[in-house]
């Protein structure tokens, strides 16, 4: 098969695209909600609000879905899961009562997909918890792309 040209798949460092998690990325992410629904296999409404105040804090995103009406929260960060996201995960949820919890990051470590998974085997069947990794990448010459890789979902989203 000689004379067909491939490019080479390049994945870049997401700080080269987004250099602030808060200023750049989640706003990014609100306007692009659409993608990160189409990853988890749901149908997030556009209208998702962000930094919505919780006590003293904020949460970056808060969403619903559209064929469900659950509120959904999205907590992200440029960088390795840690236990401090994972608990502003769980404090943003109980106060805000959403059912859907997502947690996008650059990669999700070991101990927090079991926590995740733990959660999802432990929890109410209606409240779902997700662990997606967001990758850069690009081919050649192209515009950088976002890649949501959803590393965690509920049992009954495996197919996602």
């Amino acid at each position: 098969m000689t004379g067909v040209q491939l490019g080479q798949l390049e994945r870049l460092d997401p700080r080269e695209v987004w250099r602030n998690e808060a200023h750049d990325f989640t706003p990014w992410l609100r306007q692009h909600i659409s993608i990160l629904g189409e990853a988890l296999g749901l149908e997030i409404d556009v209208d998702v609000q962000r930094e919505v105040a919780v006590g003293l804090f904020s949460a970056d995103l808060l969403g619903t879905d559209v064929g469900t009406r659950a509120g959904i929260l999205v907590e992200n960060q440029l960088e390795p899961t840690n236990h401090s996201h994972l608990g502003q995960l769980l404090t943003y949820a109980g106060w805000l009562g959403t059912d859907i919890l997502v947690w996008v990051s650059t990669k999700v470590r070991e101990e927090h997909r079991q926590a995740l998974q733990w959660l999802n085997d432990h929890t109410h069947e209606e409240v779902l918890f997700f662990g997606v990794e967001i990758e850069v990448i690009r081919i050649g010459d192209s515009p950088p792309a976002p890649n949501f890789r959803v590393v965690v979902a509920p049992n009954a989203f495996k197919g996602c």
